[in-house]
């Protein structure tokens, strides 16, 4: 039995009860019906870092992932807008940030009443996979999560037009790379699920990376912007030291261009990793901003859309 690691978190002003601490426990589901398709190598058992060796010692961070899961977490029923996201924690494409971008995420998209999801999707690079690329298998993770959630709806209480993402560093990449290629499923179809749509009905993707190339000013060659492509939020800190803000402000670009309704904020302060946590700094506003987008999108409805305030 893999071993659960929980904790209480503050979020957005609020003391919430981390997952598995007094709260039902939320539901696991495996992504793939068997073994991952497009998976080589020998990655060793799926682990928590230890923190002395981690980017940061203020996250758990994730790695060896062979078997993405869903992990639901649903908000009480009298508040439940049916609305949904996936979330989809950073670390790169070689770990996740699993509480910081993931259960915290989770449990704040809850107080606004959405069913947070978070993804477990395949970490660390195969051998052989350039650093300076996205990694190619979380997107497959990405598109088979977006159509098994679709497929789940009714059973766990959510408006199959009203699924969005959202991704936080590589995972700000995986949520609009997963957005704008769902035309092009990367894999072959394995049974039903894959008949329902892999497109997610919007997308919020916050200090992404890989989303310019080496040119300044221009998008990356592997990102495209096909028609059908959902409304993106985009949300980056000026002073990030790790993705460069030019990814979100490029990316809305391109998107505008296409004519894709599209929302970006940049904070002058506020480095990378921010997440959810409270702070003195105007990032950390970033999601009473997205929940107004939502509710312009027509995503959110009502006096259930209104994040509590402390």
């Amino acid at each position: 039995m893999k071993k659960v690691i929980s904790c209480g978190v503050v979020v957005a002003g609020l003391s919430l009860v981390g997952p598995g601490m007094g709260a039902e426990s939320p539901l696991v589901v495996p992504v793939w019906p068997g073994k991952a398709p497009g998976d080589y190598g020998t990655i060793g058992e799926e682990r928590f870092r230890p923190p002395e060796n981690a980017p940061t010692k203020d996250a758990k961070w994730l790695t060896n992932v062979t078997k993405p899961t869903l992990t639901v977490y649903r908000p009480p029923e009298e508040k439940n807008t049916r609305a949904a996201m996936l979330v989809c924690p950073g670390g790169g494409y070689w770990n996740l940030a699993w509480d910081l971008e993931g259960e915290e995420v989770a449990a704040w998209l809850n107080t606004a009443g959405i069913t947070g999801i978070v993804l477990k999707y395949r970490v660390p690079r195969r051998p052989g996979q350039p650093v300076e690329l996205p990694a190619p298998l979380p997107l497959l993770d990405a598109q088979r999560a977006v159509s098994l959630v679709r497929s789940r709806a009714a059973e766990w209480r959510i408006d199959p037009d009203r699924i969005g993402m959202v991704g936080f560093s590589a995972g700000g990449h995986l949520a609009p790379a997963t957005a704008t290629n769902f035309d092009r499923r990367g894999y072959e179809p394995i049974d039903a699920v894959d008949k329902v749509s892999c497109r997610p009905d919007f997308a919020v993707a916050v200090y992404s990376g890989y989303l310019v190339g080496k040119e300044p000013g221009v998008l990356a060659p592997h990102m495209r912007i096909p028609t059908g492509t959902p409304p993106v939020l985009l949300v980056h800190a000026g002073d990030d030291p790790v993705s460069d803000v030019e990814n979100s402000v490029v990316m809305y670009a391109a998107l505008k261009r296409a004519g894709v309704p599209a929302e970006l904020h940049v904070y002058a302060s506020g480095g990378h990793g921010f997440g959810v946590r409270p702070s003195d700094r105007p990032c950390s506003t970033w999601t009473d901003r997205c929940i107004a987008w939502l509710r312009s999108q027509g995503i959110l409805k009502g006096e259930m859309a209104l994040r509590p305030r402390a």
